[in-house]
This record gives C-alpha cells, sequence and structure tokens, in this order.
C-alpha cells in the first residue's frame, strides 16, 4: 500500500535569547552541521513529499540556512511569537494545498532518527488521526504530561504549568513532535485559544480537540536522548556528546579501530571503512572520507579530505580542503596538506606544508619542504613528478612543475621547472677558513676580560 504524501513543518523561529548569542539558536552547530540542517537531513530521510519551515521576523540567515540544505523547502514568518499551534499557522498556504499526513518538528531538536519517525507515521496507519513522540523523563518537571485512558489512547496533553498536582506525578512527557492525519487540520487549528497560565496557543491543545470530533490520539514512545531540545550553550554540548557516541559507535560497528573513542570527533558525514585504525585525539571536520585500511595516529585534524585505501595520516599532521591522499600514501608528523593531490604510495613525513598542487606516485617529499603558493596576490600550482625526490629543507616557489623522478639537492629555492630526471641545486658555494671560530673566541675573550 503506497504512503500518503508527507508534509514535514520545521519550526525555527525561536530567537534562544538563553544561548547569549548573536545567532538564532538553531544555526548552532553539531558535528560541523547546523541544528536545523539537521532536522532537515532526517525530514528528507524519510522521504517528505513537501518541506516548509517556519521563521521569525529579520531571521534572513535562517532563512538562507534552510534553503541551504533544503531548496525546495518553502520558508513561512511566523510574525508574533505567540504558541507553537500560532507558529504551525504560519505555514497555513502549505497546510491548505496539501492532502495527506503533517509531521511538525523542531529545528532545535536535532538528534531524532527517521527511524522513531517512521514509528510515528505508523501510529497513524494503526488508526491514530494524531500521533504524539512521547519519552520518559528523569525529571519531568518543566515538560507538559502525556495522560492516557483506560484503552491506552492519549485523551490530552497537560503543560506543567496548567497541570495539576496528580498530573505532574506522570513521566510520561511531550516531546513536542507531533504527526497528524486529519480531514481538516486546519479547522483543528483554528479552534485552538489561549486560555492557559502563559496565554499562548498550544499545538497540543489539538489532542482533546480532535478528540471531542472522534478523532483516536495515539503515542509513540523514544529515549530522553533523543528528544532533547537545545536552549542554552549546556544542552548544545550534552547534544553533541549524544552525537559522537552515537557516530563513534557506528564506526566501530562498521569494521573500525577507535582505540580510544571517546578522544575522537567526528563531522555528520563522515566516511570511515573497514580496518581502519584510528588513534587518540584525532578530530574529522565536514567532507572526510577515510577509506579501508588507513590508520590516522595521534593529534591530527582532517577536515574536506580524502584518504586512500592503506594510507597512514600523522601524528600531529593536518589535512586541510582538498586534501586528496593516494593508496599507500604517508603524510606524517607536522605535515599540512592543503589542495593538493598525492599519489599512491608518495611520502610527505615530516615538518612540511603542501598547498596547492600534487604530487606524483612514490615521490618523497624531504622534511622541511614549503610549497610556496601564494605571491601576495593568488595562489598558484606546485606539480611534483612521479618518483621525484624532494630534499630536506626546500622551498618550491609555484608555479613550478618537477619533473617525474627528478632530483631536489637539500636547501635548494626552486622558482623555475626541473626536468624529469635532472638534479636541480639552488645554494650558496659552501665555505671554510680553518682556524677561524679558535681566533674569534680568543679575540671575544680577551674583549670581555677588558670590559670587566
Amino acid at each position: 500500500m503506497s504512503r500518503r504524501p508527507l508534509l514535514v513543518v520545521i519550526l525555527a523561529a525561536g530567537q534562544g535569547t538563553r544561548m547569549k548569542s548573536a545567532w538564532p539558536k538553531v544555526l548552532h552547530k553539531i558535528a560541523g552541521r547546523s541544528m536545523l540542517g539537521h532536522v532537515l537531513a532526517v525530514a528528507q530521510q524519510l522521504g517528505a513529499d513537501a518541506l516548509s519551515v517556519v521563521v521569525g521576523p529579520d531571521m534572513e540567515a535562517v532563512r538562507a540556512e534552510a534553503l541551504a540544505w533544503a531548496p525546495q523547502a518553502r520558508v513561512w514568518v511566523q510574525t508574533q511569537q505567540r504558541g507553537t499551534a500560532d507558529a504551525l499557522l504560519a505555514a497555513r498556504e502549505a497546510l491548505a494545498r496539501h492532502s495527506g499526513d503533517v509531521l511538525v518538528l523542531y529545528a532545535d531538536t536535532p538528534l531524532l532518527s527517521a527511524v522513531t519517525l517512521e514509528k510515528l507515521r505508523a501510529r497513524l496507519d494503526g488508526g491514530a488521526g494524531i500521533a504524539v513522540l512521547g519519552f520518559e523523563a528523569a525529571d519531568p518537571a518543566g515538560y507538559g504530561r502525556l495522560l492516557i485512558d483506560e484503552g491506552g489512547w492519549l485523551r490530552a496533553i497537560r503543560e506543567d504549568k496548567d497541570a495539576s498536582d496528580e498530573e505532574r506525578r506522570v513521566r510520561l512527557c511531550n516531546s513536542g513532535v507531533m504527526a497528524f492525519r486529519l480531514e481538516d487540520v486546519l479547522g483543528v487549528l483554528g479552534r485552538i485559544g489561549n486560555a492557559n497560565a502563559k496565554s499562548e496557543y498550544y499545538l497540543t491543545d489539538a489532542v482533546e480537540i480532535a478528540r471531542a470530533n472522534g478523532t483516536r490520539a495515539g503515542v509513540v514512545t523514544c529515549t530522553e536522548d533523543e528528544v532533547l531540545g537545545v536552549n542554552a550553550r549546556d544542552q548544545l554540548a550534552a547534544a553533541e556528546a549524544i552525537f559522537q557516541r552515537r557516530a563513534r559507535l557506528a564506526a566501530m560497528r562498521e569494521g573500525a579501530t577507535l582505540i580510544a573513542p571517546e578522544t575522537v570527533w567526528l563531522a555528520y558525514d563522515t566516511k570511515i571503512g573497514r580496518d581502519v585504525v584510528i588513534e587518540p585525539n584525532v578530530f574529522f571536520g565536514p567532507g572526510v572520507t577515510v577509506e579501508d585500511g588507513a590508520e590516522i595516529r595521534a593529534n591530527c585534524h582532517i577536515e574536506r579530505a580524502h584518504i586512500g585505501r592503506g594510507a597512514r595520516v600523522g601524528p600531529f599532521a593536518r589535512l586541510r580542503p582538498g586534501a586528496a591522499l593516494g593508496a599507500d600514501a604517508h603524510v606524517g608528523n607536522f605535515v599540512e596538506v592543503k589542495n593538493v593531490t598525492l599519489g599512491a604510495g608518495a611520502k610527505a613525513n615530516h615538518l612540511s606544508y603542501l598547498g596547492d598542487g600534487s604530487v606524483g606516485a612514490g615521490a618523497n617529499i624531504g622534511a622541511g619542504t614549503i610549497f610556496c603558493n601564494y605571491d601576495g596576490f593568488g595562489k598558484h600550482r606546485t606539480e611534483v613528478g612521479e618518483g621525484a625526490f624532494i630534499g630536506s629543507n626546500t622551498s618550491l616557489v609555484a608555479p613550478v612543475k618537477i619533473g617525474d623522478g627528478a632530483y631536489i639537492g637539500s636547501g635548494s629555492v626552486i622558482t623555475k621547472n626541473v626536468a624529469a630526471d635532472a638534479l636541480a641545486l639552488e645554494r650558496s658555494t659552501q665555505e671554510e677558513r680553518p682556524g677561524w671560530a679558535a681566533k674569534f673566541r680568543a679575540m671575544m675573550a680577551k674583549r670581555k676580560a677588558k670590559a670587566g
């Protein structure tokens, strides 16, 4: 049986004053992606037929972020912050056009999984007109309570400030996430009033209104971690920690070895192959792929880079955007690589900067080598051929090409192309003056004695 069309509405109008930030809270990042980006991603995993994002006035940065992650999304403005039902009604036009299920998510709840949300939709398939995502709270204070009737259906959601003492003893709490399969969603939303302690239009009141018309409301539960809402910096850190635990566990279950998992930081899109070994204190920014059998040694920082099969990185290496290591390539301690491709088996093992260029298969980059890629106005490329040998403490001034199999003498500053299999040297002739040092010491000793 084909599923009903799905409209996902993401509420993202909150300013998040408790974040103490110049930025709206939903733009703050977890694992390198904004909270809004995480929620849009899970909505797209569900196969949403339509996406709407509700923002506040003058939140152009949030609008731009939404469209960056989901160009097909429609963005609506909640002109006044008068509660969650009012926020949903900001997308009135999208609701009126849509015929199917409606799922309401929150941009500051970034840890939801598609599996859980599919269970919520399945509750609609099981006869509920409204499905609510709940959780058993360790400390339910402040949360809305889910009140269940004798038949196991949801009879009401009571906000904490409006709950009786008996209702406050209920530990089953409301996450805010709701799904609707109603003939007239707008009609139900339009009947929600604001006669409550905060004088707001609560989306949760839709449950009692719909029940009065004979509609059933059901509950699906998940862990408290999954519906953690982020309103302050400590909660942002807690959400990051939860994401990292999940991601590390997933990587290890897929065949990677993390020697000290709690010290490895992964991005939302990090791809790690089998038999990869990752030593302690490694940070992955967005856009990193590590192929099978690679080794990432301790204290490395890697972002927007590709690490080939069997390659070795670190310790203390930095791979910046555009770094691409071929199979069995080595990038060693205190080497920085930016926008450079290293061919299979190429090595840069010590104390070097490689920026903007390429290194051929089997080439060796000696310690202290610098690709001088910037002339103060623009960037230029350095190309090192296959099997070339670059001596220690060499500066390659771009644009420059080093031919296959060429040798560059240590300490050289190379400003011109070097032919294949040639030797290039650029250094002053060494001069030696016998006895000079002894005479110098004697002269300085006399001066010191006279001055004393």
